[in-house]
């Protein structure tokens, strides 16, 4: 146990070292975020606010679970697959903007990247770590088994669906930072009740959680930096590789029920004015929603942790009939 905080206070310190190094590069270099002119309106000063200020999690997490870590596949997996959806990511920002491609990647190029690496951890996690295929049912305890096929298509989707999810969700000053705090909190406190040789992931979910906190310090309102993809892809393929080795893919919609909804929030959007020309929502991610009606970012953002705190309680307790 004293590994994980170890491990935790590694990286934030790490990330609240970082900042102020990073954060001026980033200015000087001219990284700053475009902001979309159908948005808020109150969003467009934060236009050429430095971003691809991820990085100062990743670091601060990679730092902090080699260091203090245990040297397994999971391990390695987790942070493996973290890395790599970085790396996405940091290209998709890079080609925004640097090279002044407003959209980044290709559509095509992106999903075949994300899908690629969910692939490949699947199958590591199956095949060479012997997770094997089963899920564990929230609150009944029961165990289902889709089998190898089944299971490798659904984590993959799984995966790839919740990285896109946290990255619609970062667009308020310290949402998506803050919600994940919480999410890799609850997912420490989880894979610490696993058997042993999951027990290494609470490492790597604490660093990441003392990461995040450090890398709040600037993104909270207002914000200093952005995490950009780089880190809101990364954060995303990170909740759901720890969900994969713990075997609670099925308790996502808990402990990430905040992405969850700015998905559903979009989809809902885009099916009701194709088929209908009508909006459900006065704007699309959720967080909008309630910035259009009224609400300052701050409220907007505290109301979403406290969400993201409940769900993360009830997941955990989802988990009281395991053994």
């Amino acid at each position: 146990m004293d590994g994980v905080i170890y491990a935790f206070l590694a990286a934030l310190i790490c990330a609240l070292l970082i900042g102020p190094i990073l954060i001026p590069m980033l200015f000087n270099l001219k990284f700053g975020q475009y902001i979309r002119s159908d948005g808020p309106e109150r969003h467009l000063k934060k236009a050429g606010t430095p971003t691809m200020g991820g990085v100062m999690f990743l670091v601060g997490s990679t730092v902090g679970t080699l260091l203090f870590a245990p040297k397994t596949g999971t391990v390695y997996l987790v942070l493996g697959t973290t890395l790599a959806f970085g790396i996405i990511g940091f290209i998709d920002d890079y080609i925004k903007v640097v090279l002044k491609r407003s959209l980044g990647l290709r559509a095509l190029q992106k999903i075949l990247g994300q899908f690629g690496v969910a692939i490949l951890a699947s199958i590591i996690a199956v095949n060479l770590l012997g997770r094997g295929t089963d899920l564990i049912v929230p609150f009944i305890g029961y165990i289902i088994d889709p089998g190898p096929v089944l299971y490798l298509i659904f984590s993959t989707f799984i995966i790839v669906g919740t990285a896109n999810a946290v990255n619609l969700t970062d667009g308020l000053d310290g949402l998506a930072a803050g919600c994940m705090t919480i999410s890799t909190g609850a997912f420490v406190l989880i894979a610490l009740m696993m058997d042993k040789p999951v027990t290494g992931a609470a490492f790597f979910a604490a660093a990441l959680a003392g990461g995040c906190i450090g890398f709040l310090r600037y993104n909270i309102h207002p914000a200093k930096v952005f995490m950009g993809d780089t880190g809101s892809l990364a954060l995303g393929g990170a909740l759901a590789i720890l969900a994969v080795v713990t075997k609670t893919e099925l308790f996502l919609p808990f402990l990430g029920v905040v992405y969850v909804a700015e998905t559903l929030s979009v989809i809902i959007q885009v099916i009701s004015f194709r088929y209908t020309g009508k909006r459900v929502f006065r704007m699309s991610p959720l967080h909008h929603h309630f910035e259009l009606g009224g609400w300052s970012e701050q409220k907007v953002v505290r109301v979403f942790w406290l969400v993201s705190l409940t769900g993360a309680f009830l997941g955990i307790l989802g988990l009281r009939n395991l053994g």
